[in-house]
């Protein structure tokens, strides 16, 4: 029997979809799962977006350039442009999604046996980005007592060697919420620098800063220009996870260069979902305001409700729309599937994201889950009751 390949084998599973089948079980047996693993807001799409699909007159769905729509682009440039990012539209290539922003990204700058340093925990698809693009992890751990800061500088120098190519960080962070400070964003850019190095940076959270906080964008450093790349996504901001349209971001020429081979490669992204992303970028400010403003109410609730369950430690995220929080049991992906196969309070249970995927380091954050809150108040609610007798019951 012909084999798979090593690349194969070691690509990881994804934590936040690999108990898909043990929810789809328990849905069978007509049981709720209120899911707090996964972040697909519940906000509505702007309906600007939906009406230019809805009403556009396409005779022929054909490609676009590789680069994505020059409309779109132009457009993008000037919503950049007004949060202080200076760029323009031979700057940005549309991709699908922002994984794919990032797995250009990968193939633009680093060859097999390279490695890329990442604060851990970590969004977890980075794990198989890297896999797949034969790249070595190097993390660095920062700690929920301090809410996830950036680690000590002097602790990512230690990491650097000759093969280090970049640094790639998630501002605001999934899955901790933490948003990186303009000090914090100086001294990596300072590091970069010094060390010859890129930085790339997901931002695809950036509208999601909490408590008169601001997200500071490396793109927003002019010293930066070469060695800045920026991912982002219209996933999130204007909740269309399905559209899987994203962008990579750079002043620098050779990555937009090498980035465009990649784009030709795959032909070009998605054409409705361009269109309803164009649109998207006309969505008015009030639109994000009370985005911002039921976050803000839901995280507040979360937070709260989970300090007071005993023996739960939690993190207060300041961006984005996930929490970290670390149990009282010894192994979270046990308790995980637990939750769906055997618990349930009034024909209820919950589905969380355990956060051992998260990290790279063998043996790190097994008694941690990644929660996201994008339920309504009363879901929340009923989320943070059933977790609590659930771990008075697995921990019986």
């Amino acid at each position: 029997m012909p084999k798979i390949s090593i690349k194969g084998l070691q690509m990881p599973e994804s934590p936040i979809r690999k108990l898909v089948p043990y929810a789809e079980a328990a849905t069978a047996q007509g049981r709720k799962i209120y899911q707090l693993n996964i972040g697909q807001p519940d906000i509505k799409t702007p309906e600007g977006a939906l009406d230019a699909v809805k009403n556009h007159n396409i005779e022929v769905l054909s490609y676009s350039h590789s680069a994505g729509f020059e409309s779109y682009r132009k457009k993008l440039a000037k919503y950049y442009q007004k949060t202080s990012i200076p760029v323009d539209k031979n700057e940005i290539i549309i991709t699908t999604g922002g994984s794919e922003a990032l797995l250009f990204a990968m193939g633009s700058i680093t060859d097999p046996g390279d490695e890329v340093i990442i604060p851990e925990p970590f969004y977890a698809n980075y794990n198989g980005f890297a896999t797949a693009s034969g790249v070595s992890i190097k993390p660095i751990q920062s700690n929920i007592d301090n809410g996830f800061a950036l680690p000590p500088i002097s602790e990512f120098e230690k990491l650097i060697s000759e093969k280090t190519k970049a640094i790639l960080i998630c501002n605001p962070g999934n899955p901790t919420g933490y948003l990186y400070t303009e000090e914090e964003i100086k001294q990596l850019a300072d590091l970069a620098i010094k060390h010859d190095l890129f930085i790339v940076s997901d931002e695809v959270y950036r509208e999601f800063a909490y408590d008169g906080a601001v997200h500071h964008s490396i793109m927003s450093i002019p010293e930066l220009a070469d060695h800045a790349i920026m991912v982002d996504s219209v996933s999130k901001r204007y909740s269309m996870c399905g559209a899987r349209i994203g962008c990579l971001v750079s002043k620098n020429k050779e990555v937009i260069a090498t980035a465009m081979k990649f784009a030709q490669a795959r032909l070009s992204p998605p054409t409705f979902a361009q269109i309803a992303s164009e649109a998207a970028l006309d969505t008015p400010e009030e639109y994000f305001n009370e985005v911002i403003e039921e976050y803000t109410f839901r995280r507040n609730l979360l937070v709260e409700g989970l300090e007071r369950i005993e023996g739960v430690k939690v993190a207060k995220p300041k961006g984005a729309f996930y929490c970290i929080a670390e149990l009282p049991v010894e192994n979270a992906d046990d308790f995980a599937k637990w939750l769906l196969e055997s618990f349930e309070d009034n024909n209820e249970t919950i589905m969380v994201a355990p956060a051992a995927g998260f990290y790279s380091t063998p043996n790190t954050g097994n008694n941690q889950v990644r929660i996201a809150y994008v339920l309504k108040k009363e879901d929340l609610e009923r989320a943070i009751v059933i977790l609590e007798k659930a771990l008075k019951e697995y921990n019986r």
